[in-house]
């Protein structure tokens, strides 16, 4: 089944992220306002192609995807080609900068059906780990696609960047956080 898509965590990711976007006019002032690190129409296009990579993601109005079309062959093998279905290509830009600073996570499934994202630190309390991974599976399990049968979520697995996985129940795991 694809599976894509972007959610605000309660608590954020707990890392501070640069934000590119691709915006001109009043939407520029509004992503600026936003708190985007880097704005720009043509002239950051050209940037990027040179090299200039210091931003974790990208963020476009429908309007500039065809300035950010040709940076396809830079942003894409490194996952930050803006998109619609996950939120990165929108004319709300400073509804969009603010969520992703605010620690919006992007995800989808790869061949395998495996969704691996990050979900916090390990300088997160133990409840804000929780109400992040309770938020992330209870989202999968409500935008869960039509033509999935049997049980969803088999297992979850939670580690750190080098760390050993540990497994959670997945029933506890997915307990409604309202």
């Amino acid at each position: 089944q694809q599976l894509r898509g972007a959610i605000g965590l309660p608590h954020g990711t707990g890392k501070e992220i640069r934000l590119a976007v691709f915006a001109k006019g009043e939407k520029e002032v509004e992503a600026r306002d936003a708190g985007a690190d880097i704005i720009g129409t043509e002239e950051l296009a050209e940037e990027i192609k040179n090299g200039r990579m210091d931003f974790d993601m990208v963020l476009a109005t429908p309007d500039m995807m065809r300035v950010v079309g040709g940076l396809g062959r830079i942003l894409g093998p490194r996952g930050m080609m803006p998109n619609p279905k996950t939120g990165t290509v929108t004319m709300d830009i400073g509804e969009a900068v603010k969520e992703y600073k605010a620690g919006k996570v992007g995800f989808r499934a790869d061949s395998g059906g495996l969704i691996m994202t990050k979900v916090g630190v390990v300088s997160f309390e133990s409840g804000q780990l929780k109400d992040n991974i309770q938020a992330f599976l209870n989202y999968l399990i409500k935008n869960r696609p039509a033509g999935a049968k049997g049980q969803y979520i088999k297992k979850v697995i939670l580690s750190s960047t080098m760390g050993p996985g540990i497994r959670l129940d997945v029933k506890d795991a997915t307990v409604a956080t309202q």
